[in-house]
C-alpha cells in the first residue's frame, strides 16, 4: 500500500504537542513492514534550517482558496529513510508558532487543497490518506466534491484521525463561501449546530474514523467527551475505529538514554536505583525509603489537577514525596509552587516542559500519577511503565485500555478525589511489600506499547479500506 499521512506538525520538524510523536513515528513503523509511506505537512518559520538544507523544490503552482489563487511551493527531504513533502507559502507560515492566529481557518484550507493538488506533481500516488485533526479535516470533504472523479485521483481512499475531539475548527457560516469555497448544495457536509465545523466534515466524508484508543472510540459516542459531535458520530458508528498510540521505543529506552543518570533493564535493576538516588539529589528532596510519586503533564483541569490539589497535602502526610514539571493555567502553577515551599524536601516542583528532566523523573520515580478526566491516548503512562515506574491512573480512554489495576499498575473508576486517594494507597501497600512490588514492576517493564503493534493495526484498517 502506498498511504500519505497529512499532518499540520511532525517531529524532528516542527512540533507543539502527542500529534507530532504520532506523525513522526507511525509511518516509519508503517514503512518498516513493507508499505511506501509519505508525510506532508505545512513549510513553518520554526523548521531549523538544518533540514532547509537538504529540501528540494519539487514544483511552485497555484491552489484555489475560494476566489483567490495563492501560491504554493512544493519541497521534499528524505529523512529516517522516510520522504516528507512541506507545503510552502510565507503568508500563510512564516510566522512565529504554528496555530492560534486570526486566519488559522484559512491557513488550513489552503493546505487542505495544496495536498490534494500536490498529488499531480509529485511521484506518489496514495491508495489512502491519512488525514489528523481538524487542520486537515477538509481533505475528504474537497476529495469527494472536486477530485472524486478526476483522472489520476481515482480509488484514494481518506481517513480522519481524531487525536482530541475537544479541537474541532468551528467557524461563522461566512467562511464557507470566502475561504473554503464549498458550494451551497454542499454546504451540509461542514454544517453543524449553526456553525462550519471542519472536524464534522471529515466525520460525514472519510472512509474511515479513527480515534487514538479503543475505549475513546466509544467514549465520544457519549456527550460527556464529545463536546458536541455525539450526535453525527452515532450515526458514523459503522466507520469507528479505536486503535492505541505508541511510544518511540528509541528514545525511550532505559538501556540507552542519555538523559539519565545510569541505565538498567529487566536483567539489571541497579540502574534503577541510581536513577532514583539521582533524582533525589537534584531534585533536593529528602534522601529516604518514602515512594516518589512523578507528575509530567499540562497544568490543565481534564489531566485531573482539581483531584491531585484536593489531596496532595493529604498524601503527603501519608509518606509520599513528588516531582512535578510542567506548567499551564496560573492557578495550578502556584497551588505548586505553594506546595514546594511548605513542604521542602518533600515536594519539587519545575515549571515549564524540560525533556530532559522528564527523562529522570521517568526513570527516578516509583509511581506515576495521571488521575485525569479526559485522555484521548496518553503516552506519559507507557513511558513510565518502560522505565519501571508505576503508573496511577483513572480508567478513561487510552489510560483505560493500557493499564490495568495490579497487573501493571494501579486505576480508579470514577473522577473522584477518594476514589484517588484510594488507588494511591493500594499502591504504597504494594511498594511496601518489595517482593511484590517487583513483581509488579517487572510485569509493567514487559509490556510492549512500541508503534510496531499499532502500525499492524493501522495496516489492517488501510487494507480493509483498499480491498472495499
Amino acid at each position: 500500500m502506498k498511504i500519505l499521512f497529512a499532518v499540520s506538525e511532525a517531529v524532528p520538524f516542527a512540533a507543539s504537542g502527542g500529534l507530532a510523536d504520532v506523525a513522526g513515528s507511525l509511518p516509519e513503523a508503517i514503512s518498516e513492514k513493507g508499505h511506501e509511506c509519505c508525510v506532508v505537512m505545512p513549510l513553518y518559520k520554526a523548521i531549523p534550517q538544518r533540514f532547509r538544507d537538504d529540501m528540494e523544490l519539487v514544483a511552485n503552482i497555484t491552489v484555489d482558496v475560494s476566489w483567490r489563487k495563492q501560491y504554493c511551493g512544493i519541497f521534499r527531504t528524505d529523512y529516517n529513510n522516510m520522504t516528507f513533502y512541506f507545503i510552502d507559502n510565507e503568508y500563510y507560515f512564516n510566522r512565529d508558532g504554528l496555530y492560534g492566529f486570526y486566519d488559522d481557518c484559512e491557513r488550513f484550507v489552503f493546505f487542505d487543497r495544496a495536498v490534494l493538488e500536490m498529488i499531480k506533481y509529485i511521484d506518489f500516488k496514495p491508495d489512502v490518506i491519512s488525514c489528523n485533526d481538524w487542520q486537515t479535516a477538509l481533505i475528504p470533504v474537497y476529495y469527494n466534491i472536486y477530485y472524486k472523479y478526476q483522472q489520476g485521483y481515482d480509488n484514494i481512499k481518506t481517513s480522519i484521525t481524531i487525536h482530541n475531539i475537544e479541537y474541532q475548527g468551528r467557524y461563522g457560516k461566512e467562511v464557507l463561501s470566502e475561504l473554503m469555497g464549498i458550494p451551497m448544495y454542499n454546504a451540509g457536509l461542514v454544517e453543524y449546530d449553526g456553525y462550519i465545523n471542519m472536524l464534522k466534515g471529515a466525520i460525514e466524508c472519510a472512509d474511515r474514523i479513527i480515534t487514538v484508543s479503543p475505549s475513546y472510540a466509544w467514549e465520544i459516542l457519549d456527550p460527556w467527551y464529545a463536546h458536541g459531535l455525539d450526535r453525527i458520530l452515532v450515526t458514523k458508528q459503522y466507520k469507528l475505529k479505536g486503535i492505541l498510540n505508541g511510544i518511540d521505543t528509541k528514545l525511550y529506552n532505559p538501556e540507552t538514554d542519555s538523559h539519565i543518570t545510569a541505565h538498567y533493564s529487566l536483567k539489571n535493576m541497579q540502574g534503577k536505583t541510581e536513577c532514583r538516588t539521582a533524582l533525589v539529589q537534584e531534585l533536593e528532596l529528602e534522601n529516604s525509603d518514602s515512594p516518589i510519586i512523578g507528575i509530567v503533564t499540562r497544568f490543565v483541569s481534564h489531566k485531573g489537577i482539581d483531584l491531585i490539589r484536593c489531596m496532595f497535602e493529604e498524601m503527603v502526610k501519608r509518606g509520599f514525596m513528588f516531582a512535578v514539571l510542567g506548567s499551564g493555567e496560573q492557578v495550578y502553577e502556584n497551588f505548586f509552587l505553594e506546595m514546594s515551599d511548605r513542604y521542602k524536601g518533600r515536594v519539587s516542583v519545575n515549571l515549564g516542559f524540560i525533556p530532559e528532566l522528564s527523562h529522570r523523573i521517568y526513570a527516578g520515580a516509583d509511581m506515576f500519577l495521571m488521575p485525569s478526566q479526559s485522555e484521548p491516548c496518553g503516552l506519559a503512562q507507557m513511558i513510565s511503565m518502560r522505565y519501571g515506574t508505576i503508573p496511577i491512573v483513572r480508567e478513561t480512554g487510552g489510560l483505560r485500555d493500557s493499564v490495568r489495576d495490579s497487573v501493571n499498575g494501579f486505576t480508579f473508576k470514577n473522577y473522584n478525589a477518594d476514589d484517588m486517594l484510594g488507588a494511591v494507597t493500594r499502591a504504597k501497600a504494594c511498594y511496601d511489600d518489595k517482593a511484590e512490588w517487583k513483581s509488579l514492576v517487572n510485569r509493567a517493564m514487559k509490556c510492549d506499547y512500541s508503534w510496531s503493534v499499532s502500525a499492524d493495526s493501522y495496516i489492517d484498517t488501510f487494507a480493509e479500506l483498499v480491498v472495499s
